[in-house]
């Protein structure tokens, strides 16, 4: 039985890559710069932010943007246009808990950008147990050690687990776990064909079509 379902973040829970790049060119016009296309964002979507902004907007001054980017992203998050979790999401996350199963996250981020995600008063309080992020893991996706910790903390079996994501790195890291693996299609920025199949369980459009396929495995 599947004890434990573990959720990727951004482009899996939440939708990230289309805000982010609203986000960023905003943060590029306040600097003078010309808007980046939404190509080239898809094309470089999974570097880390400063590295994938030198191929973005080339000749941009980094530092400069690293230290304007956080103010647009505390706004961006005020405002509910960041890591918002759509309501059919959330629901899913209910029947999951109602099935009696532990919804963990794992996600690359830091944990300065997923605090937010775990506070007290956050919608997700109530329904995720724990987030897994750069800084309580030692490894990281796509290495298969990064869940080492939530196996060991939470004491459930690679088998009795299914990770849910978007990308061919969580995949990757999935498999050679010995997790089970859901890829999760509906933010568009991926497509099947780029996922190893050996190490995809079934693939989804929607987060919502994850209850059937997790109820259906053994």
């Amino acid at each position: 039985m599947i004890r434990a379902v573990i959720i990727d973040v951004d482009d899996t829970l939440c939708l990230t890559e289309a805000a982010s790049f609203d986000l960023e060119n905003e943060v590029l016009a306040e600097l003078g710069r010309p808007p980046m296309s939404r190509t080239v964002h898809l094309s470089t979507w999974g570097e880390k932010l400063l590295d994938a902004m030198q191929h973005r907007s080339p000749g941009l001054d980094l530092d400069r943007f690293a230290a304007l980017f956080p103010v647009f992203h505390q706004r961006y998050l005020a405002e509910g246009k960041l890591d918002v979790i759509p309501p059919e999401n959330l629901g899913t996350l209910d029947e999951l808990v109602a099935d009696g199963r532990t919804v963990l996250l794992l996600t690359s981020r830091t944990g300065p950008e997923v605090g937010h995600l775990l506070a007290p008063d956050h919608l997700l309080a109530d329904r995720v147990t724990a987030a897994y992020h750069q800084d309580n893991t030692r490894f990281h996706k796509p290495d298969p050690r990064v869940f080492d910790e939530l196996l060991a903390e939470t004491g459930i079996r690679p088998g009795e687990c299914v990770y849910v994501g978007d990308s061919p790195g969580d995949a990757v890291a999935a498999g050679g776990a010995g997790i089970r693996f859901i890829a999760c299609l509906q933010s568009g920025v991926r497509a099947l064909d780029d996922f190893d199949s050996a190490h995809v369980t079934a693939a989804v459009d929607t987060f919502p079509e994850i209850l059937p396929v997790i109820r259906s495995l053994p």
